[in-house]
C-alpha cells in the first residue's frame, strides 16, 4: 500500500489538468467542426445564388 501513498498526490494533481485538456479538446473540435459546416453552407448558398444569377442572365438575353 506503500506504493498507493506516492502515486495519490501524483495522480491527483495530474487529474485536474488531464480534464481540462480533454474539455479543451472537446470545445475546439467542436469549433472545427461547426466552422467547416459552416464553410459548407455558404459555399452550397453561394452556388445556388450564382446558378440563378446564370439563369436570370440566360432568360432576359433569350427574350431579347
Amino acid at each position: 500500500m506503500a506504493w498507493w501513498d506516492t502515486v495519490w498526490p501524483i495522480l491527483a494533481a495530474l487529474i485536474p489538468s488531464a480534464g481540462l485538456l480533454f474539455l479543451f479538446f472537446l470545445i475546439l473540435k467542436r469549433i472545427v467542426e461547426a466552422d467547416r459546416r459552416e464553410r459548407a453552407a455558404e459555399r452550397r448558398w453561394e452556388a445556388e445564388r450564382e446558378a440563378m444569377r446564370e439563369e436570370s442572365d440566360g432568360s432576359s438575353s433569350t427574350q431579347d
